[in-house]
């Protein structure tokens, strides 16, 4: 895997760069083609963010991380993207051998640990349904309801658009709005 590292507020040093790389260099494994790694590593007063972008032909994945230490937020971010490639790896996978004419995107794994966390992916279970009414309110109302409910995220109906909106807490500790079309 072709790799482009980027600093900012941050010299990034061999010892980075090989990290980075050794830890990008386990995707190898999915891929027949030759991907390139787009890497920032930024740094703030008391933490550090690494954001892996690696656009492919049919796909691109992305993940960022913050932590106190950068080595960390690296392995938090590998992390995150093998979750992802392995996600979309079976979803592909299974959806080609269903149609079975198409030439598989991904190399097929070798190892029965691959095989197995695979297979447990597949596996998609909803284990509860929940319908309950939607009530009329302000965003500012819905996140005193969703923190109150102690839940990430709250569905309301919008009182000024007689929409229905999401309210959800973000990792920094505010609050995003999505609104339906």
């Amino acid at each position: 895997m072709m790799l482009n590292i980027r600093g900012e507020n941050i010299e990034i040093t061999p010892a980075i760069r090989d990290y980075v790389d050794k830890k990008l260099s386990r995707f190898d494994r999915y891929f027949d083609e030759e991907l390139t790694a787009r890497v920032n590593a930024k740094v703030f007063h008391d933490k550090q963010r690494i954001e892996v972008t690696i656009p492919g032909t049919y796909m691109l994945l992305r993940a960022e991380e913050e932590h106190a230490d950068l080595y960390a937020a690296v392995d938090l971010v590998i992390d995150k993207l093998d979750r992802q490639i392995r996600k979309h790896k079976t979803k592909v996978n299974r959806k080609l051998r269903e149609k079975g004419s198409l030439k598989f995107m991904f190399a097929p794994s070798t190892t029965e640990a691959a095989v197995a966390v695979e297979e447990h992916e597949n596996d998609i279970e909803l284990v509860r349904t929940k319908q309950f009414d939607l009530k009329p309110m302000d965003a500012e109302e819905a996140v005193l309801q969703m923190n109150m409910l102690g839940h990430n995220f709250f569905v309301f109906l919008n009182g000024d658009t007689n929409k229905t909106n999401i309210v959800y807490a973000r990792k920094d500790g505010r609050y995003g709005l999505i609104e339906a079309k």
